[in-house]
């Protein structure tokens, strides 16, 4: 059979081998993307799947950020997601900011905030058809 010393030699490897591993894997993770590769909006007509690299990259649409980030802050890495101004909040509550630190007076004056997926599917229908580009069926983008 085996002898006492193979059956240490071998739990001591397997033991160096897991903490070179652990080690190797603490050391050497994987760098976090500066934007999610690709996000799941839920919505009544099904979930869209959006992927940054088709939209941005230039072998897919080639489109920059501003062109659906159209609200940035101080400098162009700083953008908002729509979700933090296009939601309604609870009954009772009010907004937690104004519309005005994004859009000029004029353009808010006697328009009603539209709802965070209504900005969206507007936002991407419009750039789809404009721009011939990507799909324009429903069933392209969603998925029950």
């Amino acid at each position: 059979m085996t002898s006492k010393k193979e059956l240490q030699l071998a739990y001591g490897l397997v033991i160096v081998l897991f903490v070179v591993g652990v080690l190797s894997y603490a050391a050497f993770s994987a760098k976090t993307p500066d934007q999610p590769v690709r996000l799941m909006f839920k919505s009544v007509a099904g979930k869209v799947l959006f992927d940054h690299k088709t939209h941005t990259d230039d072998s897919g649409y080639g489109i920059s950020c501003q062109d659906c980030h159209h609200h940035p802050e101080e400098d162009e890495t700083d953008f908002r997601a729509c979700g933090e101004c296009h939601s309604l909040p609870p009954e009772g509550e009010t907004l937690s900011m104004s519309c005005a630190d994004c859009h000029e007076p004029d353009e808010i004056e006697g328009t009603e905030m539209i709802k965070k997926g209504d900005a969206f599917h507007s936002q991407c229908i419009d750039c789809h058809k404009a721009n011939e580009a990507g799909p324009e069926e429903c069933a392209s983008c969603h998925v029950m």
